[in-house]
């Protein structure tokens, strides 16, 4: 009789491990599953924000663009920044290289040669480092504007910086930059990339209570403190052209866009 109800205990937990460890596994599973979706609706389901565009729309996996043939840059790129993005561990590897994306070709590593022009980032290398892909998309030339060193070293840098501490504080903030074709300075390269006048930052808090603000920067080697060009969403709109979150609710988006104070 003992032997026979040890034979049944040992049984009895053999059959519990199974159970056990089978639905550990499900659990587990279903976390990854969980994670990766999580992951695609961080990348991917910003998209409907998307501001207007006059040129070809593409998207990367991490941010997408308009491209404006005449001008060999983007018009604007745009992206989601949260703070795993910010504070991630992808390093920077300066791995520039055309665009194979833009149907009409971008423009070249040989247009900036020794042109005297930083190839300036749209999106920030240091906004991606969430993971390798994301920081090693933000070198497509597809990204890249034509600035003067100082600035993008400067005023322009400081300006990145503090939009990255906004998203860490905020969590979530949509964010699009891009180059304002007035007062252009000249062309450089082979397929005349514009050097342009200005550039612009807007930036949309997506976290309760929701909130916009923007910058437009004059492109100068010695600018003044970036937050003297702290202006209004609005602004952005009436020197680019560009409405950038037509989708929301046309009372609550004026009231956003005609906010400048972050």
């Amino acid at each position: 009789m003992k032997k026979n109800q040890k034979r049944i205990l040992l049984f009895l937990l053999v059959v519990t491990l199974v159970i056990a460890c089978s639905t550990l596994l499900k659990n587990n599973q279903s976390s990854q599953e969980s994670n990766s979706i999580n992951n695609r609706n961080t990348t991917y389901s910003f998209q409907k924000f998307l501001p207007t565009a006059n040129n070809k729309t593409y998207h990367h996996t991490y941010y997408s663009l308009s491209y404006n043939e005449q001008h060999e840059q983007a018009d604007w790129v745009y992206y989601l920044l949260t703070k795993e993005y910010v504070n991630g561990t992808a390093k920077r590897k300066n791995n520039f290289r055309a665009d194979d994306l833009i149907i009409t070709k971008s423009a070249s590593l040989q247009d900036y040669k020794k042109s005297g022009y930083d190839r300036g980032h749209l999106c920030a290398a240091a906004d991606m480092k969430i993971n390798d892909k994301a920081m090693s998309e933000t070198f497509f030339m597809s990204n890249m504007s034509p600035q003067i060193p100082g600035f993008n070293r400067g005023e322009w840098k400081k300006l990145e910086a503090k939009v990255r501490d906004w998203a860490i504080q905020e969590d979530s903030i949509l964010v699009v930059t891009g180059p304002v074709f007035k007062d252009n300075i000249k062309q450089i390269g082979e397929n005349q990339v514009t050097v342009p006048g200005y550039y612009y930052k807007v930036i949309y808090d997506l976290t309760k209570p929701q909130k916009m603000t923007a910058f437009i920067m004059p492109h100068q080697a010695k600018p003044q403190p970036f937050m003297n060009y702290q202006t209004t969403v609005n602004e952005v709109e009436k020197i680019t052209g560009i409405d950038f979150f037509s989708i929301l609710e046309d009372e609550f988006e004026e009231q956003l866009e005609a906010n400048q104070h972050w």
